[in-house]
């Protein structure tokens, strides 16, 4: 027998209103608050840690799953990348004090030769995962360059990018972290670690686009990911060019005191 939605006075034949989507009647018990708890505090409905065990088995066979269509199970991306990035942050940063091994890293070494340098490094180094996450729209104009003539437009190009940096936040949280606080207090295997880590990223997005374009073969996803990676490099480059540019013109504006900063030892 059909209810009448509280909401909108619609019949309701199913779980959920055919008229405004509101969930059939039901009173308030603990089954309730326990739900209202996981969305509230532990944000596990909606596919929080479904999305989680499908990235770590599959990411690009997940990324496929999500932008064919098949959403209701999946987590939002978007914000999975975000909740992930800022979990990663909170760890390397209060846990690893990653920063500070860092900077400590990076004043052993003669190349190092600036107190700039120095601390610029250290915070590239330290706040990888933020800065990955605040470049994802860069990535997936890389990424939409290389693969342009496959069918998927920018905007889903970012959604692959934010799984992308989804598995690798996890990968890091799960397995890299763990070995990072073994080793904290040895900055130079702390380094060679986090270099580590970078140098797996081709392969991991070798991985993913197979899984990804199930049909293609193996040789032109491995062309277009070396294009990814020199699209990216260009970019770097670009960037760092830029930051140089803006950081001397402000030691101009500032004064002595910023190129005696600048200054090698």
């Amino acid at each position: 027998m059909a209810e009448t939605c509280l909401n909108c006075g619609n019949p309701v034949m199913d779980n959920y209103c055919s008229n405004c989507g509101q969930k059939k009647f039901k009173r308030i018990d603990k089954k309730y608050i326990w739900n209202e708890l996981q969305y509230t505090v532990f944000h596990t409905n909606k596919g929080f840690l479904y999305s989680i065990k499908r990235i770590l088995k599959n990411p690009g066979k997940t990324a496929r799953e999500f932008i064919d269509g098949s959403r209701v199970n999946h987590y939002k991306p978007i914000l999975l990348v975000f909740v992930l990035s800022g979990v990663a942050t909170f760890i390397s940063y209060k846990i690893l004090n990653l920063r500070k091994m860092m900077s400590d890293y990076f004043s052993q070494q003669q190349q190092m030769n600036s107190k700039f340098t120095g601390d610029l490094m250290s915070f590239l180094s330290s706040y990888t995962s933020i800065l990955m996450l605040l470049s994802v729209p860069l990535f997936a104009l890389t990424t939409k360059i290389a693969f342009r003539k496959w069918g998927h437009n920018y905007y889903e190009h970012i959604v692959m990018n934010a799984y992308i940096l989804s598995f690798y936040t996890l990968v890091s949280i799960v397995f890299v972290y763990p070995i990072m606080f073994f080793f904290r207090n040895s900055p130079d295997t702390f380094y060679n670690i986090t270099q580590v880590t970078i140098l797996l990223v081709p392969i991991m997005l070798v991985w993913f686009f197979k899984e990804f374009y199930k049909d293609k073969p193996l040789k032109p996803i491995l062309l277009k990911v070396l294009g990814v990676c020199g699209l990216t490099i260009v970019g770097y480059l670009l960037f760092i060019i830029l930051g140089g540019l803006v950081v001397f013109a402000i030691a101009v504006m500032k004064g002595p005191e910023a190129f005696e900063y600048m200054k090698p030892n």
